[in-house]
């Protein structure tokens, strides 16, 4: 079964409304409701500190992160995804030490 996509209206913590599309991830339908932008984001900043914590441990002289996300909505709750095989969802980690 292929996912099924929604543009659903969020809102940013500044209180502007913004159109976002958004993969269904349960069968559950959703509503109308705005969606506080802040229920992907706060998976977004746990993931990009886990990553910075690791770096910090192994301490490279230089990192590069990034990583790509979509946004899905899952028991009506907005959710970032990490996907295999999406272009734009996946994490790309480049350490460097000097010899």
């Amino acid at each position: 079964m292929e996912p099924q996509n929604k543009v659903v209206s969020v809102e940013l913590a500044d209180g502007t409304v913004v159109k976002v599309e958004a993969t269904l991830i349960s069968d559950r339908k959703i509503g109308l409701e705005t969606r506080p932008f802040s229920e992907a984001t706060l998976a977004i900043k746990s993931l990009a500190q886990e990553i910075a914590e690791t770096v910090q441990t192994i301490k490279p002289n230089k990192a590069k992160v990034r990583f790509g996300i979509e946004i899905g909505v899952d028991a009506g709750k907005l959710t970032a995804v990490l996907a295999k095989g999406v272009s734009t969802a996946n994490i790309e980690i480049t350490l460097e030490w000097d010899s």
